[in-house]
């Protein structure tokens, strides 16, 4: 089947669970080869089954910098080229919990997986794609980058600095023909928020519109689509994906 993912190559980080496995199963039922990287790798051959031609398992720990490398070398062996990047991996640390009661060490935990991990796959894969003239890079950011949600200090404040780098590598490479974009979900039912305190998810859904969470179909349709490369005049942009909670 002819589609706009056909014969392309993607990686996709925390690819095992939430948003990451639903998105590189919707860009693999579309004809992507796709490197399929997270740290628990039991876990990526327990959910991806059948397309072993155009799947490629690779375990990462995205905070590792020459771990990232090697894996994306070893895509790049595997299919000879990098197309898309989504990077999906990520933790909401502690919650519920003032400011003041953060622990640094949870602060750092969260901002080396949220952030550190994105830079170190775009650091990796900017080369392969600069080299073809051609990418896309998705970072998974969220609203409360946008927003800041009350409880989240970590978690918020890491997903603002990756909201602030897809502005920045935006800029950098828009004559490059790669598109560097950020998206930003609201609450969406995943088993990063399924594990959450209810309080805390409450307060997220209450500020919501439509009040109601997102769920993974719409999150991937439209990570599809900011990758695909009929999205070609828009880069260092956050899309909305937060049921009207934000609107700029």
């Amino acid at each position: 089947m002819q589609t706009g993912f056909n014969a392309q190559v993607a990686i996709i980080t925390g690819a095992a669970s939430g948003l990451g496995l639903v998105i590189a199963h919707k860009l693999l039922n579309e004809g992507a080869y796709v490197g399929l990287f997270d740290v628990n790798i039991e876990a990526l051959r327990e959910e991806f089954i059948g397309n072993p031609d155009k799947e490629e398992f690779v375990s990462v720990d995205v905070t590792d910098p020459a771990m990232v490398e090697k894996g994306v070398e070893q895509v790049v062996a595997r299919f000879g080229k990098i197309d898309i990047l989504i990077n999906c991996a990520g933790i909401t640390g502690a919650t519920n919990i003032k400011s003041h009661e953060v622990d640094p060490e949870n602060m750092r935990k969260v901002f080396e997986i949220n952030f550190m991990g994105s830079f170190n796959t775009s650091k990796a894969v900017l080369p392969h794609m600069l080299a073809n003239g051609y990418g896309r890079i998705l970072h998974i950011a969220s609203i409360a980058g946008k927003e800041g949600n009350a409880g989240m200090l970590a978690y918020s404040a890491s997903k603002a600095a990756v909201i602030g780098m897809a502005k920045v590598q935006g800029k950098e490479y828009a004559e490059t023909g790669v598109s560097i974009n950020a998206l930003a979900p609201a609450v969406i039912r995943t088993p990063l928020v399924e594990a959450m305190p209810d309080t805390q998810v409450q307060y997220m859904t209450d500020k919501i519109p439509m009040r109601r969470c997102g769920t993974l179909e719409e999150a991937a349709n439209m990570a599809a689509f900011i990758v695909s490369a009929e999205n070609s005049f828009t880069t260092g942009f956050t899309f909305d994906l937060s049921g009207g909670r934000a609107t700029y």
